[in-house]
């Protein structure tokens, strides 16, 4: 079993966030993105896998300033490397999937293999409202769940995660969706150049363009596909298709064991064959001290942080791997007995607790969780 890290990129401790308008404090973000990096580093030195981070925007208050997915993947990539950065993901309402292909394949080969990506439907409206690329999508949330609003933007993610696929794995393509077409219809360049059909592909030699094609093709054959976090057979399915592995951060170990098997169902009638571990992803909320009282008592701030922040917008307090080393231990014992894990991800209460406390519980858990999982 693998570990690695997740983060929220939240810029402020309890108290800063409580004030107000922390996001917007560029020495508060200045900190946070030294933090990340030392964090990134720290991680690496003791194993952890792989470093994951969001993307949201507009976030005056702080909670989650991860803006811009391709910079923070960049500058965690400064700070490290072996470890995998994983920008989970990138929001496909909100993104272009053509130009999402490119940065996908680009960032792979800047960071020399070292990259796995998720692409997710949004959820956050304020800012949806105002990146999306098309007039007619919605965020979706509890809110509009089974509603018009949320068949659309499933639909709309299903053609956008076609096209992300289709563009990263072909030479060249074309793709005519209810939402896209690549090229448009008819589409005969403007001028002749000689060059796109004389040393590339696609276009006749009457400038009519058939396909087109990104570039660079990606570092990777076989870029790591996450679906992000989820608790929904459905879209566990769905991402069978692809071999892309939803993170679940669910302690209940009968659901977990449905979904592995309707993943690995669904992903056997694509004709995919895999490894067991490679069905899904686990983790949940990490913090690591001597004992269960003093684990609990770093939690609240981060409990408050859940209940302030991530509640309102349905999300329910994940999976805790909050205790003792040998509480986790016993507790990632237990799940692992219901479904085989590969990768488990440990969300960090980056931002909201300082370094000190952060590397401690990272130290502690390197050497008294992580050898009884290897």
């Amino acid at each position: 079993m693998k570990f690695g890290l997740f983060v929220y990129c939240t810029v402020g401790r309890r108290p800063e966030l409580e004030a107000g308008m922390a996001g917007r404090n560029p020495a508060l973000y200045q900190r946070m993105i030294q933090e990340l990096g030392r964090y990134a580093a720290f991680a690496e030195e003791r194993g952890y896998f792989g470093f994951g981070h969001p993307e949201h925007h507009l976030q005056i208050e702080g909670f989650e300033a991860s803006n811009d997915p391709c910079l923070m993947a960049s500058w965690l990539a400064r700070h490290t490397q072996r470890m995998k950065i994983i920008t989970c993901g990138f929001v496909s309402t909100a993104n272009n999937p053509l130009a999402t292909a490119e940065k996908i394949a680009t960032l792979d080969h800047m960071l020399e293999g070292r990259f796995g990506v998720g692409l997710v439907r949004g959820y956050q409206a304020r800012w949806v409202e105002n990146f999306k690329v098309r007039p007619e999508l919605k965020a979706v949330g509890p809110w509009t769940k089974d509603s018009a609003d949320d068949a659309l933007n499933r639909e709309y993610f299903a053609e956008f995660v076609e096209v992300v696929v289709k563009a990263l794995a072909s030479e060249t393509f074309s793709h005519h969706g209810k939402f896209w077409t690549f090229p448009p219809p008819d589409f005969v360049n403007p001028h002749e150049h000689p060059v796109y059909a004389r040393f590339g592909q696609g276009v006749d030699a009457d400038m009519r363009v058939r396909e087109i094609g990104i570039a660079p093709r990606p570092f990777q054959d076989d870029i790591p596909l996450y679906g992000g976090f989820s608790a929904s057979l459905r879209t566990a399915k769905f991402w069978a298709r692809y071999r892309g592995r939803p993170i679940i951060m669910s302690d209940n170990a009968e659901f977990l064991r449905l979904l592995w098997s309707e993943w690995r169902e669904e992903a056997a009638a694509h004709g995919h064959e895999v490894q067991p571990g490679k069905e899904a992803c686990w983790g949940g909320i990490m913090i690591c001290a001597e004992t269960d009282a003093k684990a609990q008592a770093l939690f609240e701030d981060m409990a408050w942080f859940w209940k302030t922040w991530a509640v309102p917008f349905g999300q329910g307090l994940p999976n805790l791997l909050v205790g003792s080393p040998d509480t986790i231990n016993r507790r990632i014992e237990e799940i692992s007995k219901a479904v085989p894990i590969d990768e488990t991800f440990l969300l960090l209460p980056a931002g909201i607790h300082p370094p000190e406390q952060i590397e401690d519980s990272l130290d502690r858990f390197a050497r008294q969780v992580m050898p009884n999982w290897g």
